[in-house]
């Protein structure tokens, strides 16, 4: 039995994640024949200043990124 643990940063909508949820389990179907009912999928959503991305705190990155381009 797969055990899928899909952690995002905080901000996905509630169809966002049902659609992740169908695509993930669709996917393990497809590929590994798994049956949807033994293919447990769960989001942790982590703030962005929890997660490290290119040697930044992702909201600084992100700040860093949209200054870079202009938008900030």
């Amino acid at each position: 039995m797969p055990y899928v643990n899909l952690q995002i940063t905080k901000g996905a909508t509630r169809e966002q994640k049902a659609e992740l949820v169908h695509d993930i389990t669709q996917s393990l179907v497809r590929i590994l024949g798994k049956k949807p009912e033994h293919t447990p999928i769960v989001i942790q959503e982590i703030e962005e200043s929890d997660w490290g991305y290119a040697g930044l705190l992702t909201d600084d990155w992100k700040k860093t990124q949209a200054s870079e381009t202009g938008r900030g």
